[in-house]
């Protein structure tokens, strides 16, 4: 419990075991929000959006999408429910906090906190969601909504998932229904709720360093800036379009079309006067599930350029990798 920020109250000067060392710091350069990184509409003609699609993944690894289908009221209800769970006394939080790696629902401020020779400036509350029947009574029951609104939100969220999957196996010329009728690499889904909150000092810290995700395919629901997207080696802050999903494609999605969808760096900045609160839907394949690239996206001259592996062991290395700041991939690389 002491580990977490959010019981702490509020923060005059950055803790020392928060300030990053020099060549990790965001320092005090201004990233400008910037309007390049593709919001493509939903409800575009099929032909476009697929292109759209492709495109944006290629370029940036990121999009925003708008007109998505999800009604703006749970959207709204979702973050509100969740800004309200960390705003509960800390006896209603008790029993989710834990850094037992074989919890399924809990609240941590990092999964390798006694190890880390420096923390990040966040808390957050993450468990399992699909199937819902097997994980909702896990949930927390306070605040009363909670599992009625979440319950919800990550049913839309999926049923969209499997959607924008649909479009990019399009885009990228696998066989019609190539996740859905491989329904393991589909079959987790985790939810994430980000709590930063204000930072004396935001150019010592970062709420999450810079990485990219492990798994297919990712959704960030978000109000306020922070999130930054690493491109040509530089950071581009990404500029929130109210009730938009920030869609980040994945390391595992990635690897299947090999290399042809970009899984981009990313990080989070904190706010010295702002609680900022984002919710993240990642979608991952079966911890047994073998995944390599498609075999209709190689051939003699576009060869695999990476090897067949299990995705408990990939999820294992990251781990280990991102720990030691090691590119996670490199590893699975084939030698050409």
């Amino acid at each position: 419990m002491e580990n977490l920020l959010s019981t702490k109250g509020e923060f005059k000067v950055v803790p020392e075991s928060y300030i990053l060392p020099p060549e990790d710091r965001p320092g005090n350069t201004k990233v400008p929000l910037c309007d390049t990184i593709p919001v493509i509409d939903f409800k575009g003609k099929q032909a476009k959006l697929v292109h759209q699609i492709i495109h944006a993944s290629k370029e940036f690894g990121f999009f925003q999408l708008v007109n998505h289908g999800i009604e703006e009221k749970l959207l709204q209800d979702v973050l509100e429910v969740s800004k309200e769970f960390f705003e509960l006394p800390v006896e209603d939080k008790a029993s989710f906090i834990s850094d037992d790696p074989m919890k399924s629902c809990k609240i941590f401020t990092s999964i390798d906190y006694p190890r880390e020779d420096v923390h990040y400036w966040r808390d957050v509350l993450r468990h399992p969601c699909h199937p819902l029947e097997e994980h909702i009574q896990f949930w927390p029951q306070k605040p009363a909504k909670y599992r009625d609104v979440v319950g919800a939100f990550t049913a839309e969220v999926r049923k969209l998932s499997v959607c924008l999957l649909d479009l990019i196996s399009k885009g990228l010329g696998l066989e019609p229904g190539y996740f859905q009728d491989k329904a393991e690499l589909l079959e987790a889904q985790l939810m994430a709720i980000n709590h930063y909150p204000p930072c004396p000092d935001p150019s010592l810290t970062l709420g999450l360093p810079k990485h990219a995700d492990a798994n297919l395919i990712s959704f960030i629901l978000q109000e306020m800036d922070g999130l930054q997207v690493l491109k040509d080696e530089q950071w581009l802050a990404l500029k929130p379009v109210p009730n938009a999903f920030v869609v980040n494609i994945g390391h595992i999605l990635h690897i299947i079309s090999n290399g042809k969808l970009k899984s981009a760096e990313h990080r989070v900045v904190t706010n010295k006067n702002l609680l900022r609160t984002t919710i993240s839907i990642f979608i991952y394949p079966s911890h047994s599930c073998q995944v390599e690239p498609a075999t209709v996206l190689t051939n003699d001259d576009n060869p695999p350029l990476y090897r067949a592996f299990i995705v408990k062991d990939f999820l294992g290395t990251f781990m280990v990798d991102t720990y030691q700041r090691k590119p996670p991939l490199d590893r699975y690389m084939l030698q050409s």
